[in-house]
């Protein structure tokens, strides 16, 4: 505070004419040249800190506001430059308030004592009774949260990550808050020990007490009106609007959270959306929607998930407490009214209808449709690898990326990646099986309460193995390029090939790796005592090396496939069996899109009309076959 200097007499004067008043004026220190000219109506008490007020806001409709500071109490306050404070109706105690922010119509906005700001505070996320609570932070990443939520087996490492969050945690901690540079908070009840980043827009919010929101210049924080936070870390670039409740819950970057939806103990990571409905103890990886106001999202575990309207998903399967938990893995979709007692576990991208109350794990038979017939639940696996919505989700995905500057979940998009294919090789594995144990007379097999038909398994093998063509071939075709495979020298394929890579990979809400560097990194915690923030680096460093060990999963599961070391001629054999694989996929794709141009999706087109009329109102509204975007980057993939 070397730059402050005290009041004259004669400023004192003049604040006092204007109406202000102070415990003690030589609490309140001014800037070198502080000009009392727009300050009225204030009643200074503790430490004061003034700055210099000069800006004029422009405010929509032409509205011009003059930055100065009216009509509030300032008790331990540093209010910075170009500042505009007006209508406070308690108080503003233990805040610094950054640069041209605009502040209007308040309740009041105070710490109260010491706060973490939000850091520190347990989340009981996927049980509801405790069990798997979690520790968030401003700085927490879905890997992260993953090493702590399901790997409790691990009891130095959760122990560790525990003593390290705490310990971020507490050196958040302080007596004083911030309100940050540029930020704008109009017509707001009560905000008490809240830390509020740069360029946040707080307008008409009810209650914030307890959190962070992590706004910045590059991604601003949005909080909208009837908004009420608890306990709370919001990341940057995201909305939390149109009367939200959220209490106990970490909010990820590029979040879109409104609609009067309600969570508790719930984490929601990048670009997550959560409109109407309602979320209990959920891990919400990135990706995850649901916009209905009849969708429950309960204790489990979800990722690129979109849930249908109606969607609900139970763990009131119990006697002792509410301990079953869910796993949705990868991309999965639940149609309206769809419901899944807990435990189970639906594979990566399967699409589930209906009724299931068998608890089901189908984890390794990914892509599958899981349906309801007369109370049963019917399984086809691997259909959903040419269904038109699913490639269009993939698509979608990265073009739907909110989050701007520094991005703190790493997130691999890959539709074919090594977990879905290990997986896929999985479910080979298990499909053959059951295939040998049938009898001749079988028209169906169970599997983890689950019906199967014979044709469906043959089917699946077909498309599990056209999937593992597919990804080797695309692998390969990434690293060498467009050029022609007969010029390839196997040995610049190989040049770089990396020592890790093979074997089993996990899906940590995001982050696609190989299990044994995670198994390496979790070493490395547990015993050589890493810092968070290391931590953080290294789980990104995993991420950017994913084409690499990509790559060399790829090659290894061709040599498992041709039994013996790879050469040239087994890279031009699956070249050609991939791209096999991506025309009939693309074909089969195109087909089932082809259905929404078909007659019987134009009925109630051209509704007073004849049936020219009906095509004719059909092609203005949905317009043709080929001319859909969707239909056009396909055939480009194809050509």
């Amino acid at each position: 505070m070397d730059n402050y200097r005290a009041l004259t007499e004669k400023e004192i004067a003049t604040l006092t004419v204007y109406g202000c008043t102070a415990g003690n004026w030589k609490d309140v220190m001014v800037a070198a040249d502080f000009s009392a000219s727009y300050i009225s109506n204030v009643h200074f008490s503790g430490k004061v800190f003034l700055g210099t007020y000069g800006k004029v806001f422009e405010l929509p409709g032409g509205v011009r506001k003059h930055a100065g500071i009216f009509n509030c109490v300032l008790h331990n306050c540093e209010v910075g430059n170009d500042v505009f404070i007006d209508k406070i109706h308690n108080y503003i105690a233990n805040y610094r308030i950054g640069e041209g922010t605009f502040i209007e119509n308040v309740n009041l906005l105070a710490v109260d004592g010491t706060s973490a700001f939000g850091n520190g505070t347990k989340v009981a996320t996927m049980i509801e009774s405790g069990a798997r609570e979690i520790t968030i932070f401003d700085r927490l990443s879905a890997p992260l949260a993953y090493m702590m939520v399901f790997y409790r087996h691990n009891t130095a490492l959760t122990r560790k990550l525990e003593e390290l969050a705490a310990r971020y945690s507490e050196k958040q901690r302080s007596d004083r808050g911030r309100i940050g540079e540029n930020v704008r908070i109009l017509n707001c009840g009560s905000i008490k020990n809240v830390v509020v980043g740069d360029a946040a827009q707080l307008d008409g919010v009810a209650l914030l007490e307890n959190g962070t929101v992590a706004s910045n210049m590059q991604a601003p924080v949005i909080l909208g009106a009837g908004v009420q936070c608890n306990d709370f870390i919001i990341q940057s670039g995201s909305s939390v609007t149109d009367g939200a409740m959220i209490t106990r819950c970490l909010v990820g970057q590029g979040c879109l959270v409104g609609k009067q939806f309600s969570a508790i103990d719930s984490l929601f990571f990048a670009n997550c959306q959560g409109l109407h409905g309602e979320a209990v103890s959920i891990f919400g990886g990135p990706y995850t929607v649901t916009h209905h106001k009849s969708t429950l999202m309960l204790t489990a575990l979800y990722s690129f998930m979109n849930a249908g309207s109606g969607s609900n998903f139970s763990n009131h399967m119990y006697k002792l407490g509410p301990v079953h938990q869910g796993i949705m893995e990868r991309g999965v979709k639940t149609s309206s009214n769809s419901y899944v007692m807990w435990p189970a576990r639906i594979g990566a991208f399967s699409v589930v209808l209906g009724s299931h109350k068998g608890n089901p794990d189908i984890s390794e038979l990914p892509f599958s449709y899981l349906l309801e017939n007369e109370g049963e639940s019917h399984l086809l696996p691997g259909i959903n690898l040419h269904s038109a919505g699913t490639f269009r989700d993939v698509q979608k995905w990265p073009k739907r990326d909110l989050r701007k500057g520094e991005l703190i979940d790493p997130i691999c998009f890959d539709f074919l990646s090594p977990y879905t294919i290990y997986k896929a090789m999985k479910g080979i594995g298990v499909l053959k099986e059951l295939l040998r144990n049938m009898d001749e007379t079988d028209n169906f097999v169970w599997y983890q309460n689950c019906k199967i038909k014979r044709s469906a398994i043959r089917k699946g093998i077909e498309l599990y193995e056209m999937a593992v063509d597919s990804f080797i071939s695309r692998k390969i075709q990434s690293r060498i390029g467009k050029g022609q495979p007969e010029t390839v020298h196997i040995e610049k394929l190989f040049a770089e090939k990396p020592d890790t890579g093979t074997g089993q990979w996990v899906d940590m809400a995001g982050l696609m790796a190989p299990k044994s560097e995670i198994d390496k990194l979790i070493g490395n915690i547990a015993g050589a005592g890493m810092e968070l923030e290391t931590i953080l680096q290294e789980l990104m460093s995993i991420h950017e090396k994913y084409d690499d060990f990509a790559l060399n999963f790829a090659l290894d599961v061709l040599g498992s496939k041709t039994g013996k070391p790879v050469e040239k001629d087994d890279i031009l054999i699956i070249l050609e069996a991939g791209e096999k694989a991506n025309r009939t996929f693309n074909e089969m794709i195109l087909r089932d899109a082809k259905k929404e141009f078909s007659s019987l999706s134009k009925t109630g087109f051209g509704i007073d009309g004849d049936e020219t009329d009906k095509n004719a109102d059909f092609a203005a509204t949905r317009g043709t076959f080929d001319d859909h975007p969707f239909v056009k980057e396909m055939n480009g993939e194809m050509k």
